[in-house]
């Protein structure tokens, strides 16, 4: 173990306080009455055992002088020994009342806070960016302060308040000892230390390990996920993938267990050993005062105060340590949360809810995007003008650019050169929530909500999802009401298989309730579906999209797809490939041009021979 300087522990002692303002704000917002209401009990609690320790003395030697008093003074020294034993019984069962209090007040405290953090850092989530998410190191930030940080504050909280109460408890031993020997009261803090220091030791062992598996818990629960979903076990049945993903799962657990393993021994063996030191004083203490007593120095009654005294004071000292030490390793995890909700996301910039010059639509100028640590651009010095009014559609090979595009028009991803422009107006400008309600958008991976059929159409504009009319024109715009019509509930038919009741279905009707989604944003000037269409058929996907582009008359439509025979509808069509406009102009035109658009629809128009 490694030899701890005064310095070195005087800054560990400090450091133990570090987030304790943190923690104590938390709770305090969670609720201050009852914030209040423990901290009293606290400190009740510090006082009254010693109060109890030396009615106790009172009482022995009440006992001893009744029974050496006069047959005459007998019945008064009884008396007061029946006073003071009603006084000790009456602390007793205050104490009781306020540990009883203490603990409702922490019980009640775990479940609010709970929840405030829980929400806390959900409402942190809905401030990062989409690129956040797709960074494995910061998922990693996001899964350890989920893991435990909804209970270390009131931990931390309680165990400064076990600080707290535990030091009123020393002085007021420390006071009864002093009137022993003073030598008595530096043993009592002496004896609990080196248990202390190999429990600060391992704490933050224990941290750094916890700390340092965050990627392979998640990978754990990825495999749990996978092995217990229905949108996995399809696969895991038919391609035999169950016992390869289970021994994955059981081989990161022995990792984590066999550090957890020796960790435990350790920390045991070292607690046991240097624990022996801290009963070793207890004794030596105690033989201390039988002798004094024998020597007629202290009153049988002292006798019995000063051994309960320096038992509940080892007791408090090694409470106080263990506080200490706990509040260290609160501090710790609690750096997780801290780290999380402190982490800056740069401010969303822009405060305009519209542009100044409406019929311009659409431009990118020289617009470069590198994903991080990335050295090949996304997208390269990009430069695309789509006017109002107007379909464009983009088509290319998968990995060309083409949902990457979308994404910085909708500033999921901001730009690392050049610039957008929307209406004439910068999209940094925008107010993000002005900018996204003139965008409705569906991408080709759109989730499928454990939901009402109502409520996956009516998201699509949550200020409008309980307007039923509004909800049942998007589903007829999605193409959607046809089949709606005959499901158990109709719009109020829960989908999914999560629920009992639920309802699955096909991946087209799927895909026509996300439409109905975009729909839903009737109010939208620029309505872009990035492929989400692609488990319905040919015919499908061309009626769908020649509704589409009647509804979206005077609007901005983008359409991205696979299929041909489906883009040819749109005003202007662009082609892809390795983030670089390749070529662009109508469908004619390209199919003139002879150059890769042609090739590629010839391709595909064989396919259909």
């Amino acid at each position: 173990m490694t030899p701890a300087t005064p310095l070195s522990l005087i800054a560990k002692f400090f450091s133990v306080f570090k987030y304790s303002r943190v923690a104590i704000q938390i709770v305090w917002g969670t609720s201050a009455g009852l914030t209040i209401l423990m901290a009293v009990a606290t400190l009740l609690a510090g006082v009254l055992p010693a109060a109890i320790a030396y009615v106790g003395q009172l009482i022995v030697d009440a006992v001893v002088a009744a029974i050496q008093s006069s047959p005459g003074e007998r019945e008064a020294a009884t008396d007061l020994t029946i006073f003071y034993v009603l006084c000790e019984a009456g602390l007793v069962i205050f104490i009781t009342g306020v540990q009883r209090i203490n603990t409702v007040c922490q019980s009640i405290l775990r479940v609010l806070l709970g929840n405030k953090i829980n929400v806390m850092i959900l409402e942190k989530s809905l401030t990062l960016e989409l690129a956040h998410f797709e960074d494995s190191e910061y998922y990693d930030k996001l899964v350890r302060a989920r893991r435990e940080a909804s209970s270390r504050p009131l931990s931390l909280v309680i165990r400064t308040f076990d600080l707290l109460r535990e030091s009123i408890s020393l002085v007021s031993y420390g006071f009864l000892l002093f009137q022993f020997s003073p030598w008595a009261v530096l043993l009592l803090a002496c004896a609990g230390l080196p248990a202390f220091l190999a429990e600060a030791k391992f704490s933050g062992e224990a941290f750094r390990n916890q700390r340092h598996r965050s990627a392979e818990r998640r990978m754990q629960i990825y495999l749990e996920m996978v092995l217990t979903r229905e949108d996995g076990v399809k696969e895991v049945k038919l391609l035999k993938m169950g016992k390869l993903f289970l021994q994955r799962y059981i081989d990161i657990f022995r990792n984590i267990y066999k550090e957890d393993r020796n960790l435990v021994l350790r920390r045991g063996f070292w607690g046991y050993v240097l624990g022996l030191i801290a009963s070793a004083a207890f004794y030596f203490a105690y033989g201390w005062v039988v002798f004094a007593a024998i020597a007629t120095t202290i009153t049988i009654g002292q006798m019995t105060m000063y051994i309960a005294v320096f038992r509940q004071g080892q007791n408090a000292v090694t409470s106080s340590l263990t506080a200490v030490n706990g509040m260290y390793e609160d501090n710790l995890y609690l750096s997780n949360l801290v780290e999380y909700l402190e982490h800056k996301v740069p401010e969303v910039s822009g405060d305009k809810t519209e542009g100044p010059d409406r019929a311009d639509g659409i431009r990118f100028e020289n617009v470069s995007f590198y994903y991080p640590e990335s050295k090949t651009p996304a997208i390269h010095d990009l430069n695309l003008h789509i006017k109002a009014g107007e379909s464009l559609a983009i088509v290319g090979e998968n990995g060309s650019g083409k949902t990457t595009l979308i994404k910085l028009l909708t500033r999921l991803y901001t730009p690392t050169s050049g610039r957008i422009l929307l209406e004439g107006l910068d999209l940094q400008e925008w107010d993000i929530e002005a900018l996204r309600n003139k965008i409705g958008v569906i991408f080709q991976d759109f989730s499928r909500y454990q939901l009402t059929v109502s409520d996956n159409i009516g998201i699509g504009d949550v200020d409008n999802m309980e307007v039923r009319p509004q909800v049942e024109a998007a589903a007829r715009d999605g193409l959607a009401a046809d089949f709606i019509q005959y499901m158990p509930q109709n719009y109020d038919t829960q989908l999914g298989t999560w629920f009992k009741g639920g309802k699955e279905l096909s991946g087209g009707q799927w895909q026509k309730i996300a439409l109905s989604r975009a729909f839903m944003r009737n109010h939208a000037d620029v309505l872009i579906l990035d492929e989400p269409t692609s488990a319905i058929d040919a015919k499908a996907e061309a009626d769908i999209f020649a509704h589409f582009r009647e509804l979206t008359e005077n609007r901005i439509s983008i359409i991205i797809s696979h299929r041909f025979s489906t883009v040819r509808i749109a005003d202007h069509i662009i082609v892809l490939d390795k983030g670089v406009i390749l070529e662009e102009g109508s469908h004619e035109d390209l199919l003139a041009r002879n150059g890769q658009y042609a090739h590629l629809f010839n391709l595909q128009a064989k396919g259909y021979m």
